[in-house]
């Protein structure tokens, strides 16, 4: 660099006072003739740069945004307005940009990368979230994308913060290898030293295609979008090369699918605005980590609340149909209750909802849906459930009207008895506040597994046409008494008697609680009150973890 392009040079002159002596002093550098000085940099020019430069990245590309929104979705800071709320989003890393060299990635290097991360608030309550643009790269992860979520995913640990990840992506960024793919890992292992520390979730916007399709399945509650959204593995063409095939991304993964079919999609949704409004509502009930209690709200009177539609809801007959959701409405605060996977494995229901402004876990058989049978759907769904709950420590409320597992060649194909045991572990490994009621039938295995008394439930109580048996009276009338039945004059009027007989003496209401395998037998008008009682008894519950590394759950 010469002298005339610096604004000032060194030259020596005579030091002052000195005969002879040499000094050096800064002098204006002399500027070419019809040449203007240089512009000074100044604190106000610097801040106009830098926010014309905030303002570039957050308005983004118009014609990829434009592009966005005939798709029928709306970009990522879009989503984050409606999720969090106002005002409270404090972006981090919105200047990163990858350093991928190769393919013509050098020649575009857009900051953000592709996802908006950062951390805010829902209901005032601190979260830390990612949205991925789809607008840049089509949302796909790089190496500078996958740092970005390990940065909040790290940040929410530390913190004690829920987690939420916002998918809208084509996958990995095929440009940038290998990395792309250790990218995802890192974002796998803080899933899993996240699990049961942080609530996360998980909401499916638009693709979320390959390795990301881990991530989802590794968090706590997953939203998906009916339409847009798509979860696979692999998409239609691999799916076509390797099998031969046809399939839509719908058919193949699409909300319905995963809502229905694989159980995948804890709840879907037909816009993202209802679904980003009920993740807002799910993290209001939620604590912010595992050493935290769930929020209560006002107490609701509810220790001292008869619900007379209780004693109309559920017919006497053990082979009638009801809706169990009724049941639960009347024995929640307000009737509200949030339910997990309401599409798939119908047959049992799990909800979030509040007793006396408490959160509490409800599991349910659903008569409805394959008269309440446990199944191995069911009980992948209740034991995922009851881990979850117990990992926040969120008390259980277990509603039995249970006939007993699924029979069939089908269910014992599939290992019911390995799923079964899923649910039972689960139970038997909880140490949250557990109250069982059971309504009418409890039978055989599918009792025990329900939360009954033998498995560590805290309180275990019954209506008064509770039936606890091996198998129903019927059943097991025919089998006890097969041989004096086939040599009866009159088998109708015999099995009439035996019935009357096994009836008064096995199954009757009280038989259990004359053992204390039920604690009390209530008015089904009373349940909300003894159920809310039960809960406050048993607020300051402790038991110790067993001590060893973890146990192994039958997967």
């Amino acid at each position: 660099m010469t002298a005339s392009e610096l604004d000032f040079v060194l030259v020596s002159l005579p030091e002052p006072g000195g005969p002879g002596g040499r000094g050096r002093i800064l002098q204006p550098a002399p500027q070419p003739r019809g040449q203007e000085p240089p512009r000074r940099r100044s604190m106000r020019l610097l801040r106009e740069e830098h926010e014309n430069r905030r303002e570039e990245i957050l308005a983004g590309d118009r014609k990829a945004v434009d592009r966005q929104h005939a798709l029928g979705k709306r970009t990522a800071r879009e989503r984050l307005d409606l999720l969090l709320d106002e005002g409270s989003f404090v972006e981090i890393d919105m200047f990163r940009r990858h350093q991928a060299h190769g393919l013509g990635m050098e020649k575009r290097r857009p900051a953000t990368d592709g996802v908006v991360t950062g951390s805010g608030t829902i209901h005032g309550r601190r979260v830390f979230v990612y949205a991925q643009d789809f607008t840049i790269f089509g949302g796909s992860l790089g190496e500078a994308h996958a740092r970005k979520i390990h940065k909040v995913m790290d940040l929410a640990i530390s913190t004690g913060s829920p987690f939420i990840g916002l998918n809208d992506s084509g996958g990995a960024r095929i440009q940038e290898g290998a990395l792309s793919l250790n990218g995802y890992g890192g974002i796998f292992r803080r899933n899993v030293q996240a699990s049961g520390v942080i609530p996360q979730i998980s909401v499916v916007l638009g693709p979320c295609a390959g390795g990301a399709a881990y991530s989802t399945a590794l968090a706590d509650f997953t939203f998906m979008v009916d339409g847009p959204a798509q979860l696979y593995l692999t998409g239609p063409d691999v799916v076509e090369a390797v099998t031969g095939q046809r399939i839509s991304h719908a058919e193949l993964g699409g909300a319905q699918v995963h809502g229905t079919r694989s159980g995948v999609a804890t709840f879907v949704h037909d816009d993202e605005e209802s679904c980003l409004e009920d993740v807002r509502y799910l993290v209001s009930m939620l604590p912010g980590n595992n050493l935290e209690l769930p929020p209560r709200a006002p107490s609701r009177g509810a220790a001292d609340d008869p619900r007379p539609r209780l004693a109309e809801i559920v017919p006497p007959e053990p082979n009638k149909p009801y809706d169990m959701r009724d049941v639960v409405a009347e024995v929640v605060d307000d009737g509200e209750f949030l339910e997990l996977h309401e599409n798939w494995a119908g047959n049992v229901i799990c909800a979030l909802a509040r007793i006396d402004g408490e959160v509490v876990g409800v599991v349910a058989n659903q008569p409805l849906v394959l008269a309440g049978v446990l199944d191995v759907a069911a009980s992948q769904k209740a034991a995922r459930f009851v881990r979850f709950c117990d990992a926040f420590s969120i008390p259980l409320v277990t509603l039995v009207d249970v006939p007993g597992f699924l029979p069939g060649a089908d269910q014992e194909y599939a290992g019911i008895i390995r799923h079964g045991a899923k649910l039972l572990y689960a139970y038997c490994e909880a140490t949250v506040p557990r109250i069982q009621v059971i309504l009418r039938k409890a039978y055989g295995g599918a009792y025990i597994v329900m939360d009954s008394r033998s498995i560590g439930a805290d309180l275990s109580l019954a209506w008064p046409t509770n039936e606890i048996a091996v198998m129903g009276a019927e059943g097991a009338v025919n089998v006890v008494y097969r041989k004096e039945l086939a040599a009866a004059a009159d088998p109708a009027g015999r099995r009439a008697e035996l019935l009357d007989d096994y009836t008064e003496e096995l199954v009757h209401p009280y038989y259990a609680a004359e053992r204390g395998l039920v604690d009390d037998v209530i008015d089904p008008v009373h349940t909300r009150s003894a159920v809310a009682r039960g809960l406050a008894m048993l607020r300051d519950k402790r038991a110790p973890a067993a001590q060893r590394k973890h146990g192994n759950v039958p997967l």
